[in-house]
């Protein structure tokens, strides 16, 4: 398969008078056209810094960050935006609480002059299982599952080969959570997206990941596979520790 994202050497720093943090230190791995990967690791370890690098979200000094073989420039043009779409962790607080879902899901389409417009928006939220109902209700008026739909809707509705997803479902009540997440597993086949979830869960990312790669303090532990992630075949003192110290991870779970 072709590498649909590619990073090399990434870093990013934040200045806050005289003091640096280096949020993320020489990460470099590359993403399969198609394939699910997966970056987990505890709060602060930078795994979210790295997905909104890759988005263009955060500046960052990089060797080499191309994505769909072309180089990701700092400042991202309509083009690349159209090719990645980013779902953020709160659906809630990326949901502008004065537009309708209409208006919510209108507004990419307007911004990328796609026609079909009504059409479209009424196949998203059918992709996503919300309905026809649901068009006019603002975000307020929804569940937190059905929000998360929503902006999931809004990132697909651009038809992009690439979806980052930070932490989709932990704002989510527990009961909703699998819902959302068979969801994401549904359309990454049906649309054959490449896909790069961030997640502190190991069982999320052995479920829905075919590669995961493990963060500490900032730089990239070690990469691989759910299988032998399973298998208790990692190679670093750190994801052995992670992997016993995670609750509710579990062995036996398939990978997607």
């Amino acid at each position: 398969m072709a590498g649909m994202i590619e990073v090399a050497d990434l870093r990013v720093s934040f200045h806050g008078g005289s003091k640096a943090v280096h949020a993320v230190q020489g990460v470099s791995f590359s993403v399969a056209e198609g394939e699910s990967f997966g970056i987990v690791g505890e709060s602060g370890s930078g795994k979210s810094t790295v997905l909104k690098a890759i988005a263009g979200l955060v500046p960052s000094a990089s060797a080499a960050l191309t994505v769909n073989g072309r180089p990701a420039a700092q400042r991202r043009s309509k083009a690349d935006r159209r090719q990645m779409q980013f779902v953020f962790q709160d659906p809630y607080a990326s949901l502008h609480p004065r537009q309708t879902v209409d208006q919510i899901l209108r507004e990419p389409l307007a911004i990328h002059r796609i026609d079909r417009r009504d059409e479209r928006i009424a196949a998203a939220l059918a992709e996503v299982g919300l309905k026809p109902e649901h068009r006019f209700r603002y975000p307020h008026q929804l569940s937190g599952g059905q929000r998360q739909r929503v902006a999931i809707a809004r990132a697909l509705i651009l038809r992009p080969p690439v979806l980052l997803l930070d932490e989709p479902t932990s704002a989510l009540d527990v009961s909703v959570q699998a819902e959302i997440l068979n969801l994401i597993v549904g359309l990454r086949k049906d649309n054959n997206l490449t896909m790069i979830l961030v997640s502190h869960d190991l069982g999320v990312v052995a479920h829905l990941c075919s590669r995961i790669a493990i963060m500490q303090a900032g730089k990239l532990v070690e990469v691989l596979s759910a299988e032998d992630l399973r298998r208790g075949a990692a190679q670093a003192d750190y994801t052995r520790k992670l992997v016993a110290a995670s609750r509710g991870f579990n062995r036996a779970q398939p990978a997607i």
